[in-house]
C-alpha cells in the first residue's frame, strides 16, 4: 500500500507539472525534489540535486550528443536536400513507384547525418513535396512515405535518442549505433517494398516519366551524392572499425560537415552561427531532461519504488514476451503525448529494473524501444511527425493520419520481426565484439 501511494504521488505531481506547461526537464526535477522533501526528509534534497545534476552533465559519453546535433544542424542549412534529389531521382525513376522512393531513400540518408526525426521530415519534405506535387504524384502517398520514412531519423545512426538511452542505462553508444543499422535498413526496405506493391496495383496513379536519363547522365548526377555518402561512411565506418569512439567520430562528422557546407557555398557567418545556436538550444534541452531524469532516478531509488515495482512484476510471473508486449502498448500511448527522448528518460528509472529482472538484453531492448517510439511518432491521430507534416502540407491532421496508417502498420510488423528474431538487432554488435 505504501509503494502504491508513493507511485500515485509521483505521478500526480508529474502530470500536474506537465499539464501546467512546465518544461519536461523542470517537471522531472520538480517531481524528484518533491519526492526527496516529502518522503526522505533525512537526506538534504538540495545537496543531492546539485551532485546528481553535475554527475549527469559531466559524462564524457554525453559529449557526442551536441556534436552530432551540430553536424545535423550544419547540413540542415546546406544545399544537401537539393543535391540528394538530383542524385537520387534518376535511379529511383526506374522502380515501381518512381520518385516516391526518393522520400524513403532521402530520409534514410539524411537520418544517417541528422539523428532527428523532425529534422529529417522537414528537410526531405521541403525538397520533395514541391517536386512530387508538380509532377502529379498522389498527395496521400507522398505524405505517407514522408511520415513513415521520416521516423528513421530516430534509429539510423548516429541517433540522438540512442545516445540518450545509452547514457541513461550506461550502455556502449558505439554498440547501440551498430545495432541500429540492420533494423533501419529493414524498415527502409519495407517502406520501399510497400511503395512498389502499391504502384503495381495502381499503375494509373503513378505519373509516367518519358525522359529517362542515360546511364552516363545518371552517373554524372550521382556525383551529388558522393560527399554526403562519404561523410556517412567515414563517421560510421570509423566507429565500426574501432578507429574512433562515438565522441571522436562526432568531431570528425562536424569537421566534415563544415567542409561539405563550405564546398557547396552554403557556409556563411550567419549559417555557422545559426547552426551553432540551434545545436546549443537542442543540446541544452536534452541535457536538462537528462538531469531531471537522473535526479528522479535517485529520488525513486531512495524510496525503493523501482525495486518494489520490479519485484511486483516478477511476482506476477510474466513471461518476457508478455512484458515486451505490455511495454509496446505503453510506449505507443506515451509517445503520442511526449517526444521520443522525453518518453525514454521519463520511464527508464522504473522500466530498466523490470527489463533486467526479466533477463532481456538491454542492447536489444534499446533498439526495440526506439522502433516503438518511432511508431508513436506517426500514431494516428496525434503522432508528433503528423503535426510537422500538417504544418508543411496545410492538410488536416485527419488526412495526414490516414496517409500514415499503412506505414504505421509496417512498423508494427517490424517490431514483430525484431521480437521474433532478436538477431536483427544483436548480430552486428556481437560480430564487432568478437572481432580481434
Amino acid at each position: 500500500m505504501e509503494q502504491l501511494l508513493l507511485t500515485g504521488a509521483f505521478l500526480a505531481i508529474l502530470f500536474f507539472l506537465l499539464g501546467s506547461g512546465v518544461w519536461v526537464g523542470m517537471s522531472l526535477l520538480g517531481v524528484a525534489l518533491a519526492g526527496m522533501t516529502l518522503f526522505i526528509p533525512a537526506r538534504p534534497a538540495g545537496d543531492a540535486m546539485v551532485t546528481t545534476i553535475w554527475s549527469a552533465g559531466s559524462s564524457w559519453t554525453l559529449t557526442a550528443l551536441p556534436l552530432f546535433i551540430w553536424m545535423g544542424e550544419i547540413l540542415f542549412r546546406s544545399r544537401l536536400s537539393e543535391d540528394m534529389f538530383k542524385g537520387l531521382a534518376p535511379w529511383m525513376s526506374r522502380l515501381p513507384g518512381r520518385l516516391l522512393h526518393v522520400n524513403v531513400v532521402g530520409c534514410a540518408i539524411f537520418a544517417a547525418i541528422s539523428g532527428s526525426s523532425a529534422a529529417t521530415v522537414a528537410t526531405i519534405g521541403k525538397m520533395s513535396l514541391p517536386e512530387l506535387r508538380s509532377r502529379g504524384y498522389p498527395e496521400r502517398m507522398t505524405i505517407g512515405t514522408l511520415a513513415g520514412a521520416g521516423t528513421l531519423g530516430l534509429l539510423i545512426p548516429p541517433s540522438i535518442i540512442l545516445i540518450v538511452y545509452g547514457v541513461t542505462i550506461n550502455e556502449s553508444i558505439a554498440k547501440l549505433f551498430i545495432a541500429g543499422i540492420l533494423p533501419g535498413i529493414m524498415l527502409a526496405l519495407g517502406f520501399m517494398g510497400y511503395v512498389m506493391i502499391w504502384a503495381l496495383l495502381n499503375k494509373n496513379k503513378v505519373p509516367r516519366d518519358e525522359n529517362q536519363p542515360s546511364l552516363g547522365e545518371r552517373l554524372r548526377l550521382s556525383a551529388n551524392l558522393v560527399p554526403v555518402i562519404a561523410l556517412i561512411l567515414t563517421v560510421l565506418g570509423s566507429i565500426y572499425m574501432g578507429v574512433f569512439t562515438a565522441t571522436e567520430a562526432a568531431v570528425l562528422g562536424v569537421f566534415g560537415a563544415l567542409i561539405l557546407a563550405a564546398l557547396q557555398g552554403s557556409l556563411s557567418r550567419k549559417t555557422f552561427i545559426d547552426s551553432l545556436m540551434g545545436a546549443t538550444r537542442t543540446s541544452c534541452m536534452i541535457a536538462l531532461i537528462l538531469a531531471g531524469s537522473s535526479f528522479l532516478s535517485l529520488s525513486m531509488g531512495f524510496t525503493g519504488l523501482p525495486r518494489e515495482l520490479a519485484a511486483w512484476i516478477s511476482s506476477m510471473e510474466l513471461s518476457p514476451l508478455t512484458l515486451i508486449l505490455a511495454l509496446t502498448v505503453f510506449y505507443i500511448v506515451l509517445g503520442c503525448f511526449l517526444d521520443g527522448i522525453s518518453a525514454v528518460v521519463l520511464t527508464m528509472a522504473v522500466v530498466e529494473p523490470m527489463v533486467r529482472q526479466a533477463g532481456i538484453d538491454m542492447l536489444w531492448f534499446g533498439i526495440f524501444l526506439v522502433v516503438v517510439v518511432e511508431m508513436a511518432q506517426i500514431t494516428p491521430p496525434i503522432g508528433f511527425n503528423l503535426f510537422v507534416l500538417q504544418g508543411m502540407t496545410k492538410h488536416s491532421i485527419a488526412y495526414v493520419a490516414r496517409a500514415a496508417i499503412p506505414f504505421f502498420c509496417l512498423m508494427v510488423g517490424a517490431v514483430g520481426l525484431i521480437i521474433a528474431f532478436p538477431e536483427i538487432a544483436t548480430f552486428l554488435p556481437e560480430r564487432m565484439a568478437a572481432r580481434p
